[in-house]
């Protein structure tokens, strides 16, 4: 009880907090003719492009190189961004930042590129400090390089978002690093950077932004502008995920899911996540699965084990997208929305369980999310060491 109050205490002193923080959103691009003017009025003559093997393999960058070279912009690139940014990935990129003498910062990719670019950013504005020591809330806190994004998946919203989350290749933990300074400056939104997006990809990175926009509705820390946002970002979602991932070459449903997850991480930056995320990345540090697709596994078992706590969140977003109808109960309103999402999962080939998850790991799994969610993450309700295990043994494989 006495941990409980702790943590609402502590939320609450946070809450209050926030409302004296340097929020802000990048300035949003449609063209890479557009980014390139930019990069060039922020006077950067050589910037440095973090990605990862894929996308330059894929030649998706070309047009963007081709405005850079346009405009008279020389480039590094980075191209060896690990699925899971590690600390020495980051400090590789970092030292060849400096050593090729580069003046901006440009995310090309997925969550993992923008990730890596906010990482090397806090580097260079803290060369002071260990990875360590920047973990957490507000530890950089001073101006990064002129900061470009350019996402290519719709679902992580990093674009958007304070958060940089880290992984440790010696502890095999997941952390973020949160400072408001880490917010891209500018970020292009182009859907057909995502047209070729496979559709498993297209599936988990489309969870990925509805867990974002459902935890940060239904957290005590929402106020009504993120629940805007979110409610947003949730209906978008539900009009558009089916579609895109059946019909890949949709542009609409593309951009539309690509403005899903701008809203999403505009919602989840203010009002933070919950339980969902912080299980997803302690699965993500000891087993390197994929952040989505953790987070679609993870989502409806964590929102059933909160129970009453969230019916009427979760009820008002079934209403709000045609899911239930207003003659329903408020409990069957959450139940059908719950029930959404282990469809949608299901038509999309998401498995059920973490396939790598084994029952002896549980308890370390366990620790790690009780660590991060509490007291920082705003959730419904506070679990104990017994709740989070019993959510986290509903995803073992074989258990139904």
């Amino acid at each position: 009880m006495l941990f409980r109050l702790y943590c609402r205490f502590f939320q609450f002193v946070m809450r209050l907090a926030s409302y004296g923080l340097p929020w802000r959103q990048p300035s949003v691009l449609d063209s890479a003719t557009s980014l390139a003017v930019q990069i060039k009025a922020e006077s950067v003559s050589r910037v440095f492009v973090v990605s990862d093997a894929t996308i330059v393999k894929l030649g998706l960058m070309q047009p963007l190189l081709q405005a850079l070279d346009d405009n008279a912009i020389r480039y590094e690139i980075f191209s060896e961004t690990l699925p899971n940014p590690t600390i020495e990935n980051i400090e590789e990129a970092a030292g060849r930042y400096q050593k090729k003498g580069c003046y901006g910062l440009l995310a090309f990719g997925g969550g993992a590129a923008i990730d890596c670019a906010k990482g090397v950013g806090a580097r260079l504005a803290r060369p002071d400090k260990s990875f360590a020591q920047l973990r957490g809330l507000l530890k950089v806190r001073r101006k990064l390089p002129p900061f470009f994004a350019v996402p290519t998946t719709s679902g992580t919203g990093s674009e958007v978002t304070l958060a940089a989350v880290i992984s440790d290749s010696t502890t095999h933990e997941k952390y973020a690093v949160n400072d408001p300074c880490l917010v891209p400056a500018y970020a292009l939104l182009d859907p057909k950077l995502t047209l070729g997006l496979p559709p498993s990809v297209t599936a988990t990175t489309g969870m990925d932004a509805l867990t974002h926009a459902v935890e940060a509705y239904i957290g005590r820390s929402n106020t009504a502008q993120t629940k805007a946002f979110a409610l947003e970002a949730v209906q978008l979602i539900v009009a558009n995920l089916a579609l895109v991932y059946e019909q890949g070459e949709n542009l609409q449903a593309r951009a539309n899911m690509q403005r899903a997850s701008f809203l999403a991480g505009l919602a989840f930056t203010r009002a933070y996540v919950g339980y969902v995320h912080a299980i997803s990345h302690a699965l993500g540090g000891l087993y390197s699965v994929a952040h989505g697709l953790a987070n679609a596994i993870v989502l409806p078992h964590v929102l059933r084990a909160y129970g009453k706590h969230v019916y009427p969140e979760l009820a008002e977003l079934a209403i709000a997208c045609g899911i239930a109808n207003e003659k329903a109960s408020v409990p069957e309103r959450a139940s059908k929305m719950i029930a959404w999402i282990e469809a949608t999962n299901a038509t999309m080939s998401i498995p059920k369980a973490v396939s790598e998850l084994l029952e002896e790991d549980i308890p370390l799994i366990v620790k790690r999310s009780l660590q991060e969610a509490n007291p920082l993450y705003p959730v419904p309700c506070i679990f104990d060491q017994y709740q989070m295990h019993e959510v986290v043994r509903n995803i073992l494989p074989g258990i139904e």
